[in-house]
């Protein structure tokens, strides 16, 4: 059986590991047995395919790597769904408390509580939603942020 045969057995190997580890790693090496593989079915020599395999694994773990693991890491660009909520301006339709009250927020009404227990919010005051704890928005009185 001829070397390539067994690289493109590694390559296979290897990438069915990474897809149970996830580790980014066992991928990057299979993709080097892969074109250490097609090296030698171009009829490249032994000393060529481990060149191959040398060069093209320390290019994956030292370059590709790291940069997909900082990509992988970085927070979506876009926020949805109630995240995109916190920050926003909402208006007092019903007096908020620590407890209770509604806010119109988005075009909607929320269900809505003082992220200040002792601070009592009256209708048409203008509030920012710091946090959405379920269905209920928690907000601050906007003219009293500093």
């Amino acid at each position: 059986m001829p070397f390539w045969v067994l690289w493109l057995i590694a390559a296979a190997a290897l990438g069915v590991a990474e897809v149970f580890t996830l580790t980014l790693a066992l991928g990057l090496l299979a993709a080097a047995a892969l074109i250490a593989g097609v090296v030698g079915a171009i009829g490249m020599g032994f000393a060529t395919q481990v060149a191959a395999f040398v060069i093209a694994s320390a290019a994956g773990l030292l370059v590709v790597r790291p940069i997909a693991k900082r990509h992988l890491q970085q927070p979506p660009l876009l926020r949805s769904g109630t995240e995109r909520l916190v920050g926003q301006s909402a208006v007092v339709v019903d007096e908020v408390t620590g407890e209770h009250g509604r806010v119109k927020l988005s075009g909607e009404e929320w269900s809505a509580r003082c992220i200040d227990e002792d601070t009592v919010i009256p209708p048409g005051t203008r509030v920012d939603v710091m946090q959405i704890d379920g269905a209920t928005a928690v907000v601050y009185p906007r003219e009293a942020l500093p």
